[in-house]
């Protein structure tokens, strides 16, 4: 298959809003050694898109410094970490049988190589990703999932969604037949969070809002629970033993207040602050009760294996909630800020 030494991309060119986005031609990437070029079908947005755009992570003692998801961003720079496609051409040292393969790439820079390795980077952050027509890969960060009967789009929605909400269900150590929590249950993450929580036999209270409500029903959840009333009282009629594991994407209040929801050893893992960074609780609840707090960022090369494995037997079933061309990144990137949809919103090159 040829391919052209020039692509169309769009660019992050500085922090700002979405007129920082500009579509260019660029050359289509060389694979290295180890490496493969994959055409882009499709690649989904997230809100990790949102964040390094505006370069909302902060740093380590300075927590309004503009970063990226860890560090300064190299402008200009292609955002988008979660691509699907196929493989057209392999650099030395990697299997040329891959070529023609559909693959999902997996956009996690990792410490190590092991399998319980944690990420340090990001695709489209700490390098370029998939708002564009071609993306090199790892050959060991692209997983084969061509026989999956998963659309294109769907593969795409998988990897920081799916893949963050994997991480925090195996960090929480859920179990089947557990109560589980998901705060911010219509976003992506959240959507992942009840769909997999189901698949793994739990019992899923939902934390979601308005018209939403129904379509998290539908993803799975057996409660959903209205953020515009008293989550606390709602929470103690439909779990009034308590919450054995919450999967929390907002933390901020709803950290603050929700502890005292876990059951004795019970689990609270975040990662997300969508209702604020700054978080205070007694820490009595924590010791006295064996409960934890834990921190997920993302998944492990071995958290990833596990989602492709659902990808290919289409264990879970993503949502679209909207395609645009590449070139409309910037409306699409707007749509994802407005948070009025469910599901994931995802660009065709």
């Amino acid at each position: 298959m040829g391919v052209s030494e020039m692509m169309r991309a769009v660019r992050l060119t500085a922090h700002g809003g979405p007129e920082v986005l500009v579509p260019a031609e660029v050359a289509v990437p060389t694979p290295r050694a180890g490496e493969l070029l994959i055409q882009v079908s499709a690649v989904a947005l997230n809100n990790t898109d949102l964040w390094t755009r505006d370069g909302a992570y902060g740093r380590p003692g300075d927590p309004r410094a503009l970063s990226g998801w860890r560090g300064p961003i190299d402008f200009p720079r292609i955002q988008g970490a979660d691509v699907a496609g196929r493989v057209v051409a392999v650099g030395s040292e990697a299997d040329a049988g891959l070529l023609g393969r559909r693959v999902v790439v997996d956009p996690a820079i990792y410490d190590t190589d092991g399998p319980d390795a944690y990420p340090v980077g990001l695709m489209g952050s700490e390098r370029d990703g998939g708002y564009a027509e071609y993306v090199t890969a790892r050959v060991e960060r692209a997983h084969d999932v061509t026989d999956s009967p998963l659309t294109d789009a769907q593969l795409a929605a998988l990897p920081t969604a799916y893949g963050t909400a994997l991480g925090m269900i195996e960090r929480g150590r859920l179990r089947r037949g557990e109560t589980v929590l998901v705060s911010g249950a219509s976003g992506g993450v959240g959507l992942a969070l009840v769909q997999i929580a189901r698949a793994r036999g739990a019992r899923v209270l939902a934390v979601s809002r308005g018209s939403k409500m129904s379509l998290v029903r539908e993803a799975g959840a057996h409660e959903v629970i209205d953020r515009g009333r008293d989550i606390d009282e709602q929470v103690r009629v439909v779990a009034p033993d308590g919450v054995d594991v919450a999967l929390d994407v907002v933390a901020g209040d709803l950290l603050s207040e929700g502890l005292p929801w876990l059951r004795e050893g019970g689990r609270w893992v975040v990662a997300g602050a969508l209702g604020g960074y700054d978080v205070a609780f007694d820490v009595r609840r924590l010791y006295l009760h064996n409960a934890q707090v834990i921190g997920s960022a993302m998944h492990t090369p071995r958290h990833f294996d596990l989602l492709m494995e659902m990808a290919r037997k289409a264990e879970v079933q993503p949502v679209i909630a909207a395609t645009y061309p590449l070139e409309e990144a910037a409306l699409a990137q707007e749509e994802l800020a407005r948070r009025g949809h469910v599901g994931k919103i995802v660009l065709h090159p």
